[in-house]
């Protein structure tokens, strides 16, 4: 945000000749980050942090440089509510740091953007338990999104087959059809294999974020 190159692109995006209408941001503003994470002995994380609204809490940690969420703010003052704030409970987001396990593997993993979240983490799942694949390939697999208050308006990669989309087409859906990874829920993912002591880790190539391991010590 500093940087005086950025500084003098959005500078020469305005006109003073002329009211700006559409103003567009001038980076992907996201606020949700997920991290992954394994140590060397197979205890894993799933961490996402993500604020709600522009302010957040408006309270920092002292020394650690980010904000507390705030959402709880979802919640419903109305009684008898499902939402309804009182003891015990918890009020509706799409925040799901997510940890799977069968037998001897282990997996970490976490899905960003709001109503994708649950849609892809049940998709993301079933490729690994149902579909067999692994960590990599779960993620890299053609995705889609049904969004709205409706659920037939459908965001979809072109990788899935034309024909797919035709019949949904078809049925009544409304396809809005993207590129080869659009960011339909960018995640991470990493998994240990407890009976060979060896651990895996990959990343989503619909975002910007990377698989970083470290070097063994020998």
């Amino acid at each position: 945000m500093l940087d005086k190159a950025y500084a003098a692109r959005r500078e020469a995006s305005i006109d003073p000749r002329k009211a700006s209408w559409e103003p567009r941001l001038g980076a992907d503003m996201g606020d949700t980050m997920n991290l992954a994470v394994m140590a060397r002995d197979g205890n894993i994380a799933s961490i996402i942090q993500s604020p709600y609204g522009l302010f957040v809490s408006a309270v920092a940690v002292e020394g650690r440089r980010f904000i507390l969420h705030n959402r709880a703010g979802r919640f419903c003052l109305e009684p008898n509510k499902p939402n309804t704030l009182k003891p015990r409970t918890r009020p509706f987001h799409a925040i799901i740091p997510a940890l799977l396990g069968k037998g001897d593997l282990r997996v970490s993993f976490g899905i960003i953007g709001g109503e994708n979240q649950p849609q892809v983490h049940a998709r993301l799942v079933s490729n690994i338990a149902d579909f067999q694949m692994n960590i990599q390939a779960a993620l890299d697999a053609p995705r889609f999104l049904n969004s709205g208050p409706t659920g037939c308006k459908t965001q979809i990669e072109q990788r899935i087959p034309a024909q797919v989309r035709q019949q949904l087409s078809s049925r009544g859906h409304k396809l809005d059809v993207h590129g080869d990874y659009y960011r339909i829920g960018p995640g991470e993912a990493v998994m240990r294999d407890q009976a060979k002591g060896i651990n895996y880790g990959t990343s989503d190539p619909r975002g910007d974020r990377a698989a970083v391991s470290e070097s063994p010590v020998f």
